[in-house]
């Protein structure tokens, strides 16, 4: 970017796509759209100034309300950095499951960040989100139904993609799903922009919602009345919360879903490293998998395919994860080794007084 702009929401979206050199199979063309380029570092950015200027335009939103919203961490620290330029306070309700890292983000940009037992998954962070709206007044964001969030997506996300890919077609894009909103409006804006992509919905194989063929039960106002009963815990944040949102059923009854691609949890954290160590591509687990998903979508593809996979964050907010587990604090043994083949700052020489100091 070599522009001016009046403010950081200003710099939400056209993030870049980046063709994979080593990772792919030889027989197709596969490309990663990579949302860490945003200005908080996610695709959550998008969804937050798409549902809060759409409550400011339909005055649902009053000036200097607070705002309130169920979280695994993304959305709310785009909503915290359209809350801060903007005025409104804001409130998000996590679980306490998720990584130590988002809620730190979060209260570091001035949110108050109201942690749900683990046990009570995502349904409870957002029936909590909705006590607090309803007992203090304030505006509730509701990503997981507002209509905005698609809505944005639709305008931006699929535009910049069919943008990208207009010479040369694009047959397949596979993104994972949390709230809906993205592969809802991507979805929406594919099918009129390149009706010829095939759009693919990646979801855990151990937590496989859409796979199952069974109805998600929905309150009235769209939320979740309980959680779907093949859910089980998996290490993709963000992907696939305990329920199929609304955004998310409304995909699926539309008939714009062509495939669904499970993926196991060790394929996540297996390709995020290697999209680190081989493609110098940071993301987070979410990212690996929906990586991975499009792996797998490539291995059957026909020659010549060309594959585009969202990767939807950045991997800082998973570093007190699984994923990084195996990575060391310390020195390792050849690098204490390379430290000892010198005589200088070796880490075992006796520290001198001037050193201590």
């Amino acid at each position: 970017m070599t522009k001016r702009f009046d403010s950081i929401l200003d710099t939400v979206g056209n993030t870049p796509v980046v063709r994979i050199q080593k990772l792919g199979p030889q027989h197709v063309d596969l490309y990663v759209k990579l949302e860490a380029f945003n200005p908080m570092g996610s695709v959550k950015d998008r969804l937050a100034v798409g549902v809060i200027e759409a409550a400011e335009q339909d005055g649902s939103l009053r000036p200097g309300q607070t705002i309130v919203e169920a979280t695994s961490g993304n959305t709310g620290i785009g909503l915290a950095m359209v809350c801060a330029q903007k005025g409104y306070p804001l409130v998000v309700t996590m679980a306490e499951s998720f990584s130590v890292e988002r809620r730190k983000l979060m209260r570091f940009l001035g949110v108050q960040v109201v942690l749900t037992p683990a046990s009570e998954k995502g349904t409870g962070m957002v029936r909590k989100a909705r006590e607090l709206a309803e007992t203090h007044g304030w505006f509730q964001s509701r990503q997981f139904e507002n209509p905005a969030n698609a809505a944005y997506h639709e305008a931006t996300t699929a535009v910049e993609i069919a943008r990208d890919f207009e010479n040369i077609g694009l047959d397949y894009w596979v993104s994972g799903f949390g709230t809906g909103g993205t592969i809802n409006g991507v979805a929406r804006g594919l099918k009129r922009l390149s009706p010829t992509t095939q759009i693919v919905a990646a979801e855990p194989d151990n937590a496989a919602l859409l796979s199952s063929g069974i109805v998600q039960p929905f309150q009235a106002d769209g939320s979740p009345a309980e959680s779907h009963p093949v859910f089980h815990p998996h290490v993709m944040q963000g992907w696939t919360p305990d329920f199929i949102s609304k955004l998310t059923n409304d995909v699926l009854q539309a008939g714009n879903i062509d495939q669904v691609q499970p993926v196991p949890g060790a394929a996540a954290m297996v390709m995020a490293k290697a999209l680190a160590r081989q493609e110098g591509i940071f993301c987070g687990v979410s990212g690996g998998a929906t990586f991975a998903a499009a792996m797998e979508v490539a291995k059957r593809a026909p020659e010549g395919a060309t594959i585009l996979a969202m990767i939807p964050d950045t991997g800082e907010r998973y570093l007190s994860t699984p994923l990084f587990e195996d990575v060391p604090i310390e020195m390792t043994q050849s690098e204490k080794t390379l430290s000892m083949s010198t005589p200088s700052a070796r880490y075992d020489a006796p520290q001198t007084l001037s050193a201590q100091v």
